[in-house]
């Protein structure tokens, strides 16, 4: 990584296709509209939801989707402890239940479009119809090789 604009230096990027624009419900910077989801009217989350079908659809166009989940609040933390049953914990850690919303992994040809396309999901609307200029975590995959174009 260059520590200066903390891209992928120029032939780590030429070894990367694939990102995970990751979702955040908490541990980002606060969106700009920061009205929780919960607190949306249910047309306000059926246009956030449209936006998102909307961007992955146009992903899938120009085939640089690659998968999408959103997560459900529910989580657990599991370990070995060796024989016998794992221990099972609702915390003290901070719990990804409380930390990520979801994903999209999308197989792009440069750091640059997949700061582009975080970008644009950021601008998905939020309460009032707004845009929620959220803050997206792009993330590369470890080994992964650049997209075949044509």
């Amino acid at each position: 990584m260059n520590a200066a604009t903390m891209a992928p230096d120029d032939n780590e990027e030429n070894m990367m296709a694939k990102y995970l624009l990751l979702k955040h419900y908490r541990g980002a910077p606060a969106p700009v509209n920061d009205v929780p989801m919960e607190q949306w009217a249910p047309e306000e989350v059926s246009a956030h939801v449209q936006y998102m079908q909307d961007f992955i659809a146009r992903l899938e166009g120009t085939g640089e989707f690659v998968d999408s989940q959103g997560l459900s609040p529910e989580g657990t933390f599991v370990r070995s402890d060796g024989e016998g049953r794992p221990p099972v914990t609702d915390g003290p850690f901070a719990e990804t239940k409380d930390l990520i919303a979801g994903w999209i992994v999308i197989d792009v040809d440069t750091y640059e479009r997949a700061l582009e396309l975080a970008g644009e999901l950021s601008a998905a609307p939020g309460a009032g119809g707004k845009p929620i200029h959220e803050w997206l975590e792009v993330r590369p995959f470890l080994g992964g090789q650049p997209a075949e174009t044509e």
